[in-house]
């Protein structure tokens, strides 16, 4: 190898090499100085409506199961599905015949009850005329007594079989116990019954109507006021919102609360009344219950897009300027400028009203809530200068 070429090689490495040595590296930026663009809110109580909603079940204030009180085979049904029946309006027939065959022997068992008594009666007045003018003997005015007695006896529970056959004659018979709306029949013309297991159909009241819902134990207090006050027909306190999510048309009012709590919950049942005309509300239909707050005072409202969840709890991050240090830095704290940070705090939420939410405690007023930004923040994080809104 040519001994030229070999030097001329090594001082372009070396070169090369003093070269890249003596470039400087780029730094890369300090996270904890890294300052996040933010948007901000300033707290401002403020007096308005909204609303607490419970999820509601609709039930028929009255609700009956219609069964055979007597066995038989169904001869006859006088209703459409689905209609509108009066009370005492004739709906089943079972058959009947013998029933009424029953009904007329016990008849004609009281009949011939009626005559022995009568034939009895007659001879004890008789035997007891003559045993005052001592012309019959003491036992055969015993035995006309016991025969009289007797008499009366057979008397009475042929009245009593006259009314049992006459009910079950009755009972053939199903007749609507009161104004409402039946269902589906669940038999049909020609099927078997059973006495009081079989079930025919089911009848419930159609308005007013009742949605059942919970409150907690702790809310007791305010819904008894509710109860106490008199509320007008066109009172907004009690509305309901439709599986639809429209607003039924009309407003209710509190029938009753339940009687107790339950243990394990902690929660009772509110009962509200309302008016059915239309027949929108059909029992065992979900919803929502829409309670008004009755608080005046003004209340804590931020977008609820400031709120934060962490393992079910809320935060919300406050802008203030302050003076944040790591643990590595040894600069003199107290020659520091304040610079705006983000703080972590744990609020309690209140009702939702539009893209809004109430807040019950964490924030005052005047407290300064980060509203864009906040996936990138963490506790103490610094934040460029607010624009306040």
């Amino acid at each position: 190898m040519n001994r030229s070429f070999f030097n001329t090689s090594i001082l372009l490495a070396g070169a090369l090499t003093f070269a890249a040595c003596g470039e400087k590296k780029a730094e890369t930026p300090n996270p904890a100085t890294i300052q996040v663009p933010v948007n901000t809110y300033t707290v401002q109580p403020e007096k308005t409506v909204y609303y607490d909603q419970y999820p509601g079940t609709v039930v028929a204030l009255t609700q009956v199961d219609l069964r055979a009180q007597t066995e038989g085979y169904i001869t006859g049904i006088f209703f459409q599905d689905g209609a509108h029946v009066t009370k005492g309006q004739k709906l089943y027939q079972i058959d009947i015949s013998k029933y009424q065959a029953s009904a007329g022997q016990s008849k004609a068992a009281l009949l011939v009850a009626q005559a022995n008594l009568e034939q009895a009666q007659k001879d004890a007045d008789r035997y007891t005329y003559l045993n005052e003018h001592d012309a019959v003997a003491k036992q055969t005015l015993d035995h006309a007594m016991t025969a009289l007695q007797n008499a009366k006896n057979q008397l009475a529970a042929a009245k009593q079989d006259v009314v049992k056959t006459q009910t079950d004659l009755n009972y053939s018979i199903v007749k609507a116990p009161f104004d409402g709306t039946i269902g589906i029949s669940q038999v049909r013309q020609g099927a078997s019954v059973s006495a009081g297991q079989t079930i025919l159909n089911t009848i419930s009241t159609e308005s007013p109507i009742a949605v059942d819902f919970l409150i907690n134990e702790k809310q007791i207090p305010r819904f008894v006021n509710m109860e106490k006050q008199k509320i007008s027909a066109t009172d907004s306190l009690f509305t309901l919102v439709m599986p639809d999510n429209s607003l039924y048309a009309g407003t209710g009012k509190i029938a009753f609360i339940d009687r107790g709590v339950n243990a394990q919950t902690g929660s009772i049942t509110v009962r509200l009344s309302f008016e059915n005309k239309n027949a929108l509300l059909r029992a065992g239909m979900s919803c929502k219950v829409k309670v008004r707050n009755q608080d005046t005072s003004a209340q804590v409202i931020i977008p609820t897009k400031a709120i934060v969840e962490q393992m079910g709890e809320y935060f919300v991050y406050v802008a203030k300027d302050t003076v944040i240090k790591s643990a590595t830095d040894t600069t003199n704290k107290q020659n520091m400028a304040p610079t705006p940070h983000a703080i972590q705090r744990k609020v309690t939420q209140g009702a939702m009203i539009g893209d809004k939410v109430i807040i019950k405690t964490g924030l005052s007023e005047g407290d300064v809530v980060i509203i864009d930004g906040v996936q990138k923040l963490h506790d103490g994080s610094l934040i460029k200068k607010p624009e306040h809104k």
